[in-house]
């Protein structure tokens, strides 16, 4: 009997290799788990780069060769988030209409797999989506820590260059000069920024654009200090703009601005667009207790769009936020296999660390020896010295295999998802509130940048929202009820109702749910796309 034909993946990113992430480990589990089941590989792909941005140079050339070889159908990976962690990937796999086996996961996902199998592979690749945006946390982290140590980790300003020599900021010998004359000139409110942008060109050549010079004359960076994420930090950088001249350049930008009018709180402002021409919709506020939302393009007679009552734009928000209500069973279905999928990912981790450590010990064991042998004149000192070296290598790659098994992103995915499946079984208690200011605070967790027609709104879910909402349009799960043929035995705990929607308590009111709900979605769920 001929063998099915089968392609290999593998991929690793730049941060793994440095870590010691190995990609022959990778192709020899592929390997091995092809000769079991029975195919035969006609061709690998490896990639050594991040999968977060698309791109990938031979990820490419995999879906080009599928679509010039129809007789090969079968791929094979280590686990979902080694083929796809953004969200065009997933679309490019489907067309393909090819199976793939995931190795790691234990999962194998076609055309033709149940409705279950494939809500489970969605969830999977909305916390493969997770796990990059976590580690764009980190580096925020540190970029962060060097903010609160004064040192600025972003593109030097205008005036400023990185010596490379100690990657510190310095004084940039000609833009500081032209810094300094912009600061020097506008100060006098004999220009307006347009003729200070022509003087500065006669003088120094140098074409800036009004906006460019506006911030450059805004930027407090050159006084001292700098902002990034509504936080304020003192740099170490050096100084050419002392505080009385910036002073001075702010007193003339504010003697030549109108004062603003006093901003409304209105509660839907921010949440749509328009569906005619893609703009903003705004609110205002009539009679101090009437509010109306329209496009902001309406006054200047650009966009037909009516205006909008309150209530209607709540009434519509709350159809759209209620399609995302999930069946009890369903839940607790799905809440049953992702914990059985925690405790065997678990049981992963430990089976990892066990054989980690124990190669750790065994490569401890052949340094004692070899260090023994040495010292007995059995082997010669050039010897001991490149097994040190080698022995160094493996000892740190273990090491940084260890340092990757993760117990508390195992748990924190699933107390994730077991808060959407719990804000997706509660929705219809929540959206009881009248206050417009709570119905927002939902809408912005499961809605991002939803437009609103005449007639209708259409709506953009937030992940994984919109996995929810496909699947409960034609109300998929109800098909192929097995969805994962582990053993059940986990009851979730329901999300505790409100008695009272216009509780004044932080905790009981619908508001402060939603509040709870997004700051343990945060890490997960809001991340826009």
């Amino acid at each position: 009997m001929s063998l099915r034909e089968c392609i290999l993946y593998a991929r690793v990113s730049s941060r793994e290799q440095r870590e010691g992430y190995s990609i022959e480990a990778q192709i020899r589990l592929l390997r091995e788990y092809a000769a079991k089941n029975g195919f035969r590989i006609v061709i690998e792909f490896i990639d050594e780069q991040s999968a977060t941005n698309p791109g990938r140079k031979y990820f490419g050339e995999m879906v080009e060769y599928f679509k010039r070889n129809r007789g090969c159908l079968t791929l094979i990976v280590e686990k979902v988030d080694r083929l796809y962690r953004n969200n065009r990937d997933p679309i490019t796999i489907e067309d393909l209409n090819i199976e793939v086996h995931f190795v790691k996961d234990n999962e194998v996902i076609s055309k033709d797999s149940r409705s279950g199998a494939h809500f489970i592979h969605d969830i999977r690749i909305a916390m493969a989506r997770n796990y990059s945006a976590n580690l764009s946390e980190e580096v925020v982290k540190g970029m962060l820590e060097k903010c609160r140590q004064g040192y600025y980790p972003f593109n030097p300003p205008h005036g400023y260059m990185v010596d490379k020599a100690t990657g510190l900021l310095v004084l940039h010998p000609e833009k500081s000069k032209f810094v300094r004359m912009a600061f020097e000139l506008y100060a006098t409110d004999l220009y307006s920024l347009m003729t200070l942008k022509k003087e500065l060109y006669q003088r120094t050549k140098a074409n800036l654009s009004k906006a460019a010079l506006e911030r450059i004359l805004k930027d407090r960076f050159y006084i001292g200090s700098f902002e990034w994420r509504d936080e304020t930090f003192t740099g170490k950088h050096p100084l050419f703009i002392d505080a009385d001249l910036f002073a001075k350049v702010q007193a003339v930008f504010k003697s030549a601005n109108k004062p603003k009018g006093c901003h409304q709180d209105i509660a839907f402002r921010g949440l749509l667009l328009c569906q005619l021409c893609g703009r903003m919709i705004t609110g205002e506020r009539k009679k101090g207790r009437y509010v109306y939302y329209r496009c902001t393009e309406r006054c200047n007679g650009k966009c037909e769009l009516p205006r909008f009552r309150e209530q209607e734009i709540a009434e519509r928000l709350s159809e759209a936020i209620a399609a995302i209500r999930l069946p009890k069973d369903v839940a607790q279905e799905i809440e049953t296999k992702l914990r059985a999928e925690q405790d065997h990912t678990q049981s992963h981790i430990n089976t990892e660390r066990a054989r980690l450590t124990k190669e750790l010990n065994s490569l401890q064991s052949q340094r004692d020896d070899a260090y023994t042998d040495k010292l007995r004149g059995e082997i010669t000192v050039e010897f001991w010295r490149a097994r040190q070296a080698k022995w160094a290598e493996e000892e740190l790659a273990i090491k940084a295999q260890l340092s990757g098994l993760e117990d508390a992103k195992n748990a924190q995915r699933f107390d994730n998802m077991r808060y959407i499946l719990e804000l997706a079984q509660t929705i219809d208690s929540k959206m009881l509130t009248e206050n417009p200011f709570e119905k927002a605070a939902l809408a912005k967790i499961v809605l991002s940048n939803s437009k609103i027609g005449a007639v209708s709104l259409y709506p953009t879910y937030r992940k994984p929202f919109d996995v929810i909402v496909r699947r409960a349009k034609n109300e998929e799960w109800l098909r192929g009820a097995d969805l994962n043929r582990r053993p059940l035995g986990y009851e979730p705990n329901e999300l505790p109702g409100c008695s009272t929607p216009h509780s004044q308590s932080s905790n009981a009111s619908p508001l402060g749910q939603i509040q709870r709900q997004a700051f343990a979605l945060s890490s997960f769920t809001l991340h826009q796309d």
